[in-house]
């Protein structure tokens, strides 16, 4: 780290903190960069070529199991919203004797009148049983027919 000059700042601060050499790669999977593998050593030129081989072989498997770990949590969690969409829509469903098409339209309406992810007006609609800032139709037929107040702050 005492010859590094391309980062001289980071290289100083590395030495002094005990760092002599180090050994970095780049996690990287289909076109996506998921960060980086920094390896530290306490004496100078610790790393060689096999050093560098282990490594890349190591990081191609983490990466791997990294970019698998995202799409899994990415996939549960567009689950759980589709989940918490679909007890919204039964709620509206239920309380307007709608069905799941116009439940689903007035869900997006209040999304879009809101100015809030469709996601958060159905978690509020499936845990408070309301809709914020909606004026309550006064019957099934007027969210049937789409006569409905429009979703916006309360008039008296």
């Amino acid at each position: 780290m005492g010859a590094e000059t391309r980062w001289p700042r980071f290289a100083r601060r590395a030495a002094e903190a005990g760092a002599a050499s180090m050994l970095s790669f780049r996690l990287w999977v289909e076109g996506d960069s998921l960060g980086a593998l920094n390896l530290y050593g306490r004496k100078p030129h610790v790393f060689d070529e096999e050093s560098e081989q282990v490594g890349l072989m190591f990081v191609a498997h983490a990466a791997v199991a990294m970019a698998g770990a995202q799409k899994h949590d990415q996939f549960t969690a567009g689950l759980a919203t589709r989940d918490l969409i679909g007890q919204a829509k039964g709620i509206l469903m239920e309380r307007y004797q709608i069905d799941a098409q116009k439940a689903f339209a007035l869900l997006v309406r209040v999304s879009q009148c809101s100015d809030r992810k469709l996601r958060d007006v159905a978690i509020e609609l499936a845990t408070s049983g309301r809709l914020a800032g909606t004026a309550r139709p006064t019957s099934s037929r007027a969210v049937q027919s789409g006569s409905a107040r429009r979703p916006g702050p309360a008039r008296t």
